[in-house]
């Protein structure tokens, strides 16, 4: 009798759930300004409900995979890709600088290597999401900000993942926000501190992306009340 003590958690996973995978990795700002006004207290609890809801649709919770990469002086990838149901929600604590280039690169190095992962095992997969929420400006200064704009334009372009930026608080200049912004999603400003609402938006989009057949347009569902009422243009010049 063959022994399966020894079998891998990667093996489990795919022998129990071969279904088409959509990765949303969440790019989170954990400086320190996220301190003030309970901001970093309120993305903990919207991080919570995002799981909360998104679990209750069976094929969301068999299909969705999330990673978690946190940015402040340093950036850490707190949960790599997985199924919903192997999520640890992080208590997310807040500190130091913001390295949102550094940050958004690991994403998109994320995002190649599950792919490549997903091709070698034959498994199909829709277009990933990168979803960056960040308070403030990139600091230190110097980061190539006009260099990471154009890869995300150019990779947006080629259709390897969906982008999203979101501006929270009013320390966020709209000019680094329309920058890194594509013209398919253009950035978006926070109405004050709405993470559990922005959270349920993403997981009500998120439901829509995976019940829909692969290779379809992917549109997320509308901004609802989470957001200012406005979008900021995406720089077309």
């Amino acid at each position: 009798m063959a022994d399966n003590t020894n079998t891998t958690a990667t093996q489990q996973y795919e022998e129990e759930n071969f279904e088409q995978k959509c990765l949303c990795v969440l790019v989170l700002d954990t400086s320190g300004s996220m301190n003030a006004s309970g901001a970093i207290k309120e993305l903990n609890d919207g991080l919570i409900a995002f799981k909360n809801d998104t679990m209750q649709d069976p094929v969301t919770r068999d299909r969705l995979e999330v990673a978690i990469v946190s940015f402040n002086s340093r950036v850490d990838v707190i949960q790599q890709p997985d199924i919903l149901p192997n999520i640890q929600i992080p208590t997310l604590q807040a500190s130091g600088q913001t390295q949102l280039v550094a940050a958004i690169e690991k994403a998109q190095d994320i995002i190649n290597t599950r792919k490549q992962y997903y091709k070698t095992q034959g498994i199909p997969y829709y277009r990933p999401w990168i979803v960056v929420m960040t308070d403030g400006d990139p600091y230190p200064s110097g980061q190539d900000i006009n260099g990471i704009a154009a890869k995300i334009k150019l990779d947006s372009a080629d259709k390897k993942y969906v982008f999203f930026i979101i501006g929270i608080g009013n320390d966020v200049q709209d000019n680094i926000l329309m920058t890194l912004a594509t013209p398919e999603f253009p950035a978006v400003r926070m109405d004050a501190v709405k993470f559990s609402e922005f959270f349920t938006w993403l997981s009500a989009s998120a439901s829509v992306v995976v019940n829909e057949n692969v290779g379809s347009n992917q549109a997320a569902t509308p901004t609802m009340d989470w957001a200012q009422g406005f979008v900021i243009p995406t720089d077309t010049d």
